[in-house]
């Protein structure tokens, strides 16, 4: 069976995106990675509407990539900060390599908003592949793909 011949319903590309696909959400990610917790901070720096980042942040929660912490300031009711679980910790290398792209081909001569640096050496944080054998910084070539176990002929 070739790749256009599977089904790519168990695809995990494809099971991602259900996930984190839109562009709210990544950006609600990207925010939770610096360290926005409450949602009237996600709500003023992104600059969606209250349903929609209710929505967004339903949908991480019920797929586990955020979980909500009550707290309480002095003489207000009780809410919830918003954090990521190691789940939604696990795409941090996704939003460092959208960055690293975006840095590349999208931004424009004044630079990015943020510098990500290495804390012990100071140098520039950047996203390569490699295998399990750690054989680092694999290119396109230098990989073969081959359908897995979960592939299934398309119907």
């Amino acid at each position: 069976m070739e790749w256009l011949e599977a089904s790519t319903e168990n695809c995990p590309v494809q099971r991602t995106l259900d996930v984190v696909g839109e562009k709210w959400t990544l950006l609600i990610l990207r925010d939770a990675v610096n360290g926005v917790r409450r949602f009237d901070d996600f709500h003023r720096h992104i600059g969606l509407s209250e349903a929609v980042l209710s929505d967004r942040l339903r949908k991480l929660i019920t797929a586990g990539v955020l979980k909500t912490v009550p707290y309480q300031e002095p003489g207000s009711r009780s809410r919830n900060e918003y954090r990521l679980t190691r789940k939604g910790w696990d795409l941090w290398p996704v939003l460092m390599a959208l960055s690293q792209w975006g840095e590349a081909y999208a931004v424009g001569p004044e630079g990015s908003v943020l510098d990500v640096r290495h804390t012990d050496c100071d140098a520039p944080v950047r996203v390569v592949v490699e295998c399990s054998a750690e054989h680092s910084t694999l290119t396109p070539g230098d990989v073969t793909a081959r359908l897995g176990p979960g592939a299934r002929a398309r119907t």
